[in-house]
């Protein structure tokens, strides 16, 4: 009963974050798409999940309740961020301070991008932390889809960029256990949750080891992770998780937050490229195509155009810098980055109003450079400068010129050169990278 009741809170929190948004039409469709994926529930689906429409079904409880329990939730947060804050210098970091989040899809290079911030020890950087969220709420399909899952992503983040860690034990499972937690999505990415007092030591004998880059820590402890957060002077998040810019307009007018925001894009034909060998079985179609001649249905087709579309538009809002977004946007292209690391890192801290550190230029200069034989796709240790174009060499050009179709407006704006034959698109003496400054003064 007590679960019961802890998943129910989950979800009038979610209505009611869309009651916040005065999106009242909205909440009765709403219902109908959102569904939490938690196992040994009565009334579950034969998927693991509980529908929202079943909670819901007296009306005039759901509507006396919303208001009660959101009131709740925000004082438990409110109690807990205290209680993290509660030592003397634990708010050493709130004048003067920035956040910055990185918004990319995935095989944008992101991760390696992240590292120039995971690196700087002035800064507290969260790698993903809305896997969780995605993995834990779920909508059917349809229109209402990309504006829920934008509502709940936006709202963790301005918790998360708030020091609020323990939001995210709403959207772990197993649940925490008085705040401590060994499931959290590569925690071992984020520094700062490995060192200090937040790897504490694992237990002699016991088996709750957190591997780190450079040690094996115990158990998250998310009331010191919150502490950390607020000891450092400095917040980023980065996620592939957050698509359409409008929704975290929010954020931007959150006087709490100093926010700025960097877009990561990339040539949509090397990453169409990369995911085909990174997540084969979630593009099997085009895997088929090149090998045996399937051409991919329209389906596939449209989440290529979907996605392109997606980045389209919000690059083109945060160019545009309407007045809530002025000097808080900048479009960045991986190719880019990978040619002039260090000039194009000093570019973003210089817009984020952060300092780089000479860690953060060693850290570069060390995993810009590596030999030809290391081949993991996951890896941030890369020659970049000749990494970024190898697609250019597997990626048939049947396959490229579907993407060029489907996605020519996106490539224009971000300076991406179509190609007309095989030929062109081997031959990596030829450019496909326009000359374009995105920097905005």
């Amino acid at each position: 009963m007590k679960m019961r009741s802890k998943y129910a809170i989950i979800l009038f929190f979610v209505v009611a974050l869309v009651i916040i948004e005065k999106e009242r039409n909205i909440i009765s469709r709403v219902s109908d798409k959102f569904t939490l994926k938690f196992p040994h529930v009565e009334s579950v689906a034969p998927n693991n999940t509980i529908s929202a429409r079943s909670l819901m079904k007296n009306n005039s409880l759901f509507t006396n309740s919303v208001a009660a329990i959101w009131k709740l939730l925000k004082a438990q947060r409110n109690y807990t961020s205290l209680q993290g804050a509660a030592s003397s210098d634990g708010m050493k970091g709130l004048k003067g301070r920035k956040h910055l989040l990185l918004m990319a899809t995935t095989r944008t290079g992101s991760s390696f991008v992240g590292e120039f911030f995971n690196q700087n020890n002035d800064i507290f950087y969260l790698f993903e932390p809305l896997w969780h969220v995605e993995k834990t709420v779920t909508f059917e399909p349809g229109g209402m889809n990309a504006v829920a899952s934008s509502i709940i992503y936006r709202d963790v983040v301005q918790q998360l960029m708030l020091c609020d860690l323990y939001t995210l034990e709403s959207f772990l499972f197993p649940m925490a256990d008085r705040h401590l937690t060994g499931i959290l999505f590569r925690r071992g990415s984020s520094k700062s949750l490995c060192e200090g007092e937040v790897c504490t030591l694992p237990k002699k004998g016991g088996s709750e080891r957190f591997p780190c880059r450079r040690s094996n820590c115990g158990l998250l402890n998310l009331t010191l992770a919150t502490q950390a957060c607020l000891q450092k002077q400095h917040v980023a998040i980065k996620t592939v998780r957050l698509r359409q810019l409008e929704f975290l307009r929010p954020l931007l007018e959150d006087f709490r937050i100093n926010l700025k925001i960097i877009q990561l894009v990339r040539d949509p034909r090397a990453v169409l490229a990369s995911r085909m060998v990174a997540f084969p079985s979630k593009y099997n179609a085009w895997k088929k195509w090149a090998n045996e001649g399937r051409v991919p249905d329209e389906e596939e087709v449209g989440k290529i155009r979907g996605n392109c579309e997606n980045l389209r538009a919000t690059a083109q809002l945060g160019i545009s810098q309407p007045p809530w977004l002025k000097d808080r946007f900048l479009l960045m292209r991986y190719e880019d980055i990978a040619l002039e690391p260090v000039k194009r890192a000093q570019e973003m801290y210089h817009f984020s109003g952060i300092p780089m550190t000479p860690e953060v230029k060693k850290w570069i200069y060390e995993n810009t450079q590596v030999s030809k034989g290391s081949n993991n796709i996951y890896s941030t240790h890369k020659n970049s400068s000749e990494q970024f174009e190898k697609w250019r060499l597997a990626l048939p050009f049947k396959i490229a010129r579907v993407v060029q179709q489907v996605c020519e407006p996106a490539m224009k704006l971000f300076g991406y050169k179509l190609v007309n034959d095989a030929v062109t698109l081997a031959n990596r003496s030829a450019s496909l990278l326009e000359n374009r400054n995105f920097w905005i003064t």
